[in-house]
């Protein structure tokens, strides 16, 4: 469709409204605008780009729409751009509200962050190829897995929610959501209908349509607390899994981890012969143990962390480990073993 890359201009009341949709997403973007004569209409929305682009940041932009054309007018500047007519324009729709959360953007945002690395890219089970916002009592939770490791999240709200409700938001939105967090401050809202999810903030929105699927008993994979735990220091750990990683095998990205006390020896090689090892000290009394991982699993989670210290903890080699923060353990980590 054309017009989908076109943006939808509409001026009404001293103000110019913005939106621009892809069937699955639409966003909307309101600014202040000397308004001559009320209307709507659909511009190029790259050529519009680019032109802005290319003006000086304080320049002013004049847009004339008539006979089926569009004059843009910038000081000496001067553009001639087609048109197509705004009641062409598709929208994702209004929808019934279901249920409506506020929460400080900050709070979203670390929600979305702390999780969506764990999403799956194109899987099958499409289900997986969002993330699922469960909100409970006063709970909001983000939850992503790809089936081979999840990742959770909790913030706490000021209003009771009532009945658990569940919805899954698809890829594209989850990071259009984040990209609209990064200019927010402040309190924002999440609208909810049975298939779109809307995120309202000052002068914008988001629409997106949901996932229709179940997205499985997560709750199920993750494991009790382990027999034993390592408490590492976070950069540290990070550091030797970095190095290593540099010789493991590119496709399966296998690490072998050995702990004995106070100690973690991290190993890994290829199909060429090389191989790396590096010694971490701990803090660990248990038993000895031996177990592997993909390292890139480990290091996207060591990432998201902001803590000084992590901990992880373990049951046996054929069990999944559970990562967090000590000091904030609303964001956990759980990542299945893998033979090596």
């Amino acid at each position: 469709m054309q017009i989908l890359g076109n943006v939808l201009l509409n001026a009404h009341q001293g103000a110019l409204n913005l939106t621009a949709t892809d069937m699955e997403v639409e966003v909307s973007l309101g600014c202040g605008a000397e308004v001559i004569r009320e209307g709507a209409t659909t511009l190029p929305a790259k050529k519009l780009l680019d032109i802005c682009r290319s003006l000086p940041s304080d320049a002013s932009l004049q847009i004339d729409v008539s006979s089926g054309k569009a004059k843009v007018q910038s000081g000496r500047s001067r553009f001639s751009l087609g048109v197509l007519p705004a009641d062409d324009f598709p929208a994702v729709g209004s929808f019934q509200n279901q249920a409506e959360i506020k929460i400080r953007a900050s709070e979203l945002s670390e929600l979305v962050r702390s999780t969506q690395f764990a999403m799956a890219h194109q899987d099958v089970r499409y289900y997986l190829n969002g993330l699922l916002l469960e909100l409970r009592g006063q709970t909001v939770r983000a939850v992503a897995t790809d089936g081979h490791r999840l990742a959770l999240c909790d913030r706490e709200l000021d209003q009771e929610l009532g009945a658990t409700t569940q919805i899954i938001v698809p890829r594209k939105a989850v990071q259009e959501i984040q990209r609209m967090l990064a200019h927010q401050d402040g309190e924002v809202s999440l609208v909810l209908g049975e298939n779109h999810l809307r995120l309202e903030a000052a002068g914008q929105s988001l629409t997106a349509k949901l996932i229709d699927g179940k997205f499985p008993d997560y709750q199920r994979v993750i494991p009790v607390k382990g027999e034993k735990s390592v408490v590492a220091d976070r950069d540290a750990l990070r550091s030797a899994f970095s190095r290593t990683s540099i010789l493991s095998n590119e496709k399966f990205r296998g690490v072998r981890l050995v702990l004995a006390t106070n100690l973690l020896k991290a190993m890994t090689h290829n199909p060429e012969q090389e191989e790396a090892e590096e010694d971490l000290e701990v803090n660990y009394t248990g038993p000895d143990l031996e177990i592997g991982f993909n390292v890139s699993y480990l290091l996207d989670v060591l990432t998201v962390l902001e803590s000084k210290e992590v901990c992880i903890e373990l049951s046996d080699p054929n069990s999944s480990a559970v990562i967090f923060s000590p000091e904030d353990q609303r964001a956990r980590y759980v990542i299945m073993p893998m033979r090596l």
